[in-house]
């Protein structure tokens, strides 16, 4: 009975957070596509990547095509990630292909502004909140994201920066078989979303905690089911000269919030010390 009473509310909490996964992975869907056709594609502009590829050869043919040419242009790198990445990611990734295809064909090409530049500003700014929660959320919005986020994950590189290098090769295309000045203002609004989805993804940000406690062992039995390394060093105040342990790990900003809590169940009283981390060398676990 009692371990019966113990898996329900496992199994109901696993259930609420994935669906709320899934509702955060169809918004985001729709801010993308509300970005492209609100903003982006009645000017004939890109937001780069994938969607940016499908717009240039829908503004070279038909423009009516993009959301088949989306389509069809993430097929292959979803295949290819499903066995790169892993299953979860690529699930919610190809749930938010298709739900961005569907928004693409729903939401009728508005021209909202008559200014090329705010397009570009708020079209940018819109995709990157659909391309961020979406990789909060545990998957992506396809194509570039999905290469973008294997190299953040190896590298520690701002998942917006490696997006804004990528796109530059689709800003080009687009300088040539369009014109510069529609590739100038590609590049205004690839800038404006690689800077946000650094706001919104923040995975390969790193922090240093320094624990201050008396709670030695509570608080390293706690802190060892966390998934990184911690180191002890014995201290002593500086005042009082009271010995105390002085624990450090690294983390990240995503996990700092469990971190968090975790010492104040522990040890209410301990001192914590929060630091952002420039560079790390060595061996690190990085979570998928």
């Amino acid at each position: 009975m009692q371990v019966r009473n113990l898996v329900v509310p496992l199994v109901s909490g696993t259930i609420v957070r994935q669906v709320k996964e899934v509702a955060i992975i169809l918004f985001s869907a729709f801010l993308v596509a509300a970005g492209l056709r609100l903003f982006l594609i009645p000017h004939q502009l890109l937001s780069g990547g994938v969607a940016g590829t499908a717009s240039i050869i829908g503004y070279v043919t038909h423009p009516k095509f993009i959301s088949l040419y989306y389509f069809a242009i993430n097929l292959p790198i979803l295949v290819w990630g499903f066995v790169a990445v892993g299953k979860k990611y690529i699930c919610y990734s190809m749930l938010s292909v298709l739900s961005t295809t569907w928004f693409l064909n729903l939401i009728p090409a508005v021209k909202l502004t008559k200014d090329p530049i705010l397009a570009s500003i708020f079209g940018g700014v819109i995709i990157a909140g659909g391309v961020g929660f979406s990789l909060r959320a545990g998957g992506s919005s396809g194509g570039f994201d999905i290469l973008g986020s294997i190299i953040t994950r190896k590298r520690d590189i701002p998942m917006g920066t490696v997006l804004f290098v990528m796109d530059g090769v689709v800003i080009l295309c687009l300088g040539f078989f369009k014109s510069w000045d529609s590739a100038l203002y590609a590049m205004l609004c690839i800038f404006v979303k690689s800077r946000v989805v650094d706001m919104i993804h923040i995975r390969h940000i790193k922090l240093t905690c320094f624990i201050v406690t008396k709670e030695r062992e509570k608080m390293l039995n706690r802190l060892t089911s966390l998934p990184h390394g911690i180191t002890v060093v014995n201290a002593e105040g500086g005042y009082s000269h009271e010995g105390n342990t002085m624990l450090m790990t690294v983390t990240t900003r995503y996990e700092l919030a469990d971190l968090r809590k975790t010492i104040l169940e522990t040890d209410p009283k301990s001192f914590v010390n929060v630091l952002e981390t420039v560079e790390i060398m060595g061996r690190f676990r990085r979570l998928s």
